[in-house]
């Protein structure tokens, strides 16, 4: 446990507690109400937007909504990039060859292009198909990585001696060398959460969003749409652009960390900057 890591699970353990709980105590975000754009105050705490509905309503199921996005892609990029890039190394051959192929083919298409051009074609979006738009783009890099790993920890002494014993080749798989990529797993997930919760603002941004539903995207879509910049409502574009920072900053100190434990050298090497510090204060 470090001060980075400990920062990072504080922020986004708040976050995600908010997004369970906070729709349970919150009203409808939907109601419009006859008080257009009032500021934080008067029964609201962070106020309305244009038609009278409540920003921090609104706020609490959009929270729950990325989260939602983020976990979804987090999982599929882990089950796709551990099945193409793992599981195609460790068995090797002509299947390590097809799913490398694969692999090099969807890394190379151009993301972006890829999903606005997938959004834009279904006209009514669900939470559910953003996400796995999301994850269809952003998991040959992970295997990619995982791939180079897996056949670096497949060539080592204990590997080779368990093959030599007899083990079975599912267990060597499971018990020999899939704990040993449990911190890049770890870190994959991480860094496909932060690109999936990003991705969903940047699509909800252009309106090519989840359609009937509350995200940190769509709200800012609907800010934009409603002027709240040259109208002034601050209201109801900073609290969920403010949610993006943190949560994206939050998960941000959680990847180093975990990236600290991969790499033992990068620890020491910000232990000494550390060090250097406190010897020049």
């Amino acid at each position: 446990m470090t001060l980075k890591l400990g920062v990072g699970l504080s922020i986004a353990g708040v976050i995600v507690l908010f997004g369970v709980i906070g729709p349970l105590v919150v009203g409808n975000p939907s109601t419009v109400r006859d008080m257009g754009l009032t500021a934080p105050g008067n029964g609201f705490l962070l106020g309305t937007t244009q038609t009278g509905q409540d920003v921090f309503a609104q706020l609490a199921y959009a929270t729950r909504g990325s989260l939602i996005i983020g976990l979804v892609v987090g999982a599929l990029t882990l089950l796709l990039s551990s099945f193409f890039g793992i599981v195609g190394a460790f068995v090797g051959g002509w299947a390590d060859e097809a799913f490398s192929l694969f692999t090099n083919i969807m890394l190379v298409i151009p993301g972006l292009p890829l999903v606005i051009l997938i959004s834009s074609y279904v006209p009514n979006k669900s939470i559910w198909l953003v996400a796995a738009v999301l994850a269809i783009t952003s998991w040959a890099g992970s295997a990619r990585v995982l791939r180079g790993f897996t056949l670096s920890v497949r060539s080592r002494d204990y590997v080779l001696a368990a093959k030599i014993s007899g083990e079975k080749r599912w267990r060597i798989l499971f018990v020999e060398i899939l704990p040993n990529l449990i911190p890049l797993l770890a870190s994959q997930v991480v860094f496909a959460v932060i690109f999936a919760i990003l991705g969903e603002a940047g699509l909800s941004f252009l309106g090519l969003g989840a359609s009937g539903s509350f995200t940190w995207g769509t709200m800012l879509f609907y800010a934009q749409n409603g002027l709240a910049l040259r109208l002034g409502a601050w209201w109801w574009f900073a609290p969920p652009g403010l949610a993006i920072a943190l949560f994206g900053a939050a998960l941000s100190l959680i990847n180093f960390s975990i990236d600290e434990i991969i790499n033992p050298k990068l620890r020491s090497q910000t232990r000494a900057e550390r060090n250097k510090w406190s010897v020049k204060a």
